[in-house]
């Protein structure tokens, strides 16, 4: 274990300072993780590009498209409370690595398909739920594994070089997917595939390199700190799950911010994921070249966010609640000033402080909800986390579907009074206000 230098407060007294992003990586378990998953994180966002663009090439139909992508969600929502209990069981690492093998098989697969020319709609349809049930499985695990691997007092720094690094992957990889796409398609690679799906094939086959890249990685990780007695070795899964509900209900606390974490899944991506393209198309002068600058400002933001969620001084936990709803409110603020603006310069600095606003909350609530959790008890927790992120999606991004086509200034400007109204009355709670309770037994 390394000892870090001392420096003497003003009390006379001899204190450490903060660790940093480099401290962190001085671990090399987080290190071998860490670049793994940079890795595959950067080749998701080919894959991203890679399989709408494919289905609009075999059909020219949206709705297929976001048929094909509506498959992938429906497993990884069903079972991903059934991955954050099989995390539990056996261990983040080892459902990780099972995830990423079978991903880069499937995606390989996929390739091989492609440049054959072989490809049909219907396999895409088998493709797409395949790889969502793997993916119920890795996301528990994922965000799960960094306190297994790293010191509590390193765990925010952890949170944001891999949040970070996610986040950064987002701006450069959708950019090199299309260039990447647009180049090798048209003819310039000898396949048997169509010349518009040579391209798409070489996207899925850096997809498929990264997982292996992450699946090596992950086999590097030695043993994580030892787990606590009272996982879910004995007993059904479906009673471990139903443990896990019963543990994040009669926690207070956190069934306040896990509602809140919904309520933004419904209240504010749904419209800004539905409603800025339409947005986009039909108030700004710029058209798309909007939508991207409006996208683009949230990742920055969300960037930034992060960053200082490292870098500045953590609150204590008995203001951290106050703090966290508090900014949060300021998202259904900002949404709802998106609903009233026709300038695409204005809305773009909206964004980038919504973004802002969703890093540095990001950061801090996971590493609060990471240390709160206990060991044999975090694959689930981390599970109703990302179910409560993801699992409300088809809904909100329907209700927005619908709202948007009625009425685009109600549906922004309602869903962030809503927003806001919802975080500014979870505060009166005295738990919710306060974090440093002991968790439910």
């Amino acid at each position: 274990m390394l000892v870090e230098e001392l420096t003497p407060n003003q009390g006379g007294e001899q204190t450490a300072p903060a660790p940093g992003l480099a401290d962190v990586l001085k671990n090399r378990n987080f290190r071998l993780l860490w670049i793994g998953e940079a890795i595959s994180i950067l080749g998701d966002q080919f894959h991203l590009i890679a399989l709408p663009w494919l289905v609009l090439k075999l059909t020219g139909d949206a709705l297929a498209m976001g048929t094909v992508l509506a498959i992938a969600g429906i497993p990884r929502a069903i079972f991903m409370l059934v991955g954050g209990a099989l995390t539990d069981r056996l261990s983040a690492r080892t459902i990780m690595l099972a995830s990423n093998v079978i991903r880069m098989v499937l995606v390989a697969l996929l390739a091989a398909l492609t440049f054959a020319g072989a490809i049909q709609l219907w396999m895409l349809y088998l493709f797409a739920a395949a790889f969502g049930l793997a993916d119920a499985f890795f996301f528990p695990a994922q965000s799960s594994i960094v306190p297994h691997l790293v010191q509590p007092e390193h765990l925010a720094p952890a949170n944001t070089l891999i949040q970070g690094t996610a986040q950064l992957s987002v701006f450069v990889g959708p950019a090199l997917a299309g260039a990447m796409i647009a180049l090798l398609s048209g003819g310039a690679v000898a396949t048997d595939a169509p010349p518009e799906l040579a391209g798409i094939a070489f996207a899925f086959v850096i997809d498929a390199a990264t997982f292996g890249v992450s699946a090596l990685t992950l086999r590097q990780i030695r043993s994580p700190r030892v787990r606590v007695e009272g996982s879910t070795g004995d007993g059904s899964v479906l009673g471990a799950i139903i443990a896990g509900l019963r543990y994040a209900w009669n926690d207070v606390t956190l069934r306040t911010f896990m509602l809140i974490v919904a309520a933004i899944n419904v209240l504010v991506n749904g419209p800004i994921g539905v409603g800025i393209p339409v947005l986009a198309d039909r108030r700004f002068p710029e058209g798309a070249a909007a939508f991207g600058l409006l996208l683009s400002a949230f990742g920055g933001g969300a960037l930034v966010g992060m960053l200082l969620a490292g870098a500045l001084p953590k609150p204590a936990l008995r203001t951290l609640g106050t703090r966290l709803l508090l900014i949060i409110s300021l998202m259904g603020l900002g949404l709802a000033a998106l609903g009233l603006t026709n300038a695409t310069p204005l809305a773009a600095v909206v964004m980038l402080a919504m973004g802002v606003v969703n890093g540095y909350v990001n950061i801090l609530f996971i590493t609060w909800l990471q240390q709160r959790t206990p060991d044999s008890m975090l694959g689930r927790v981390m599970s109703l986390l990302m179910f409560a992120s993801l699992g409300l999606s088809p809904l909100s991004n329907a209700l927005s579907g619908a709202l948007v086509e009625w009425n685009a200034t109600a549906l922004f400007v309602g869903a962030g009074i809503a927003m806001t109204l919802v975080t500014l009355l979870a505060a009166l709670h005295p738990l919710a206000r306060n974090m440093e309770g002991a968790a439910a037994a």
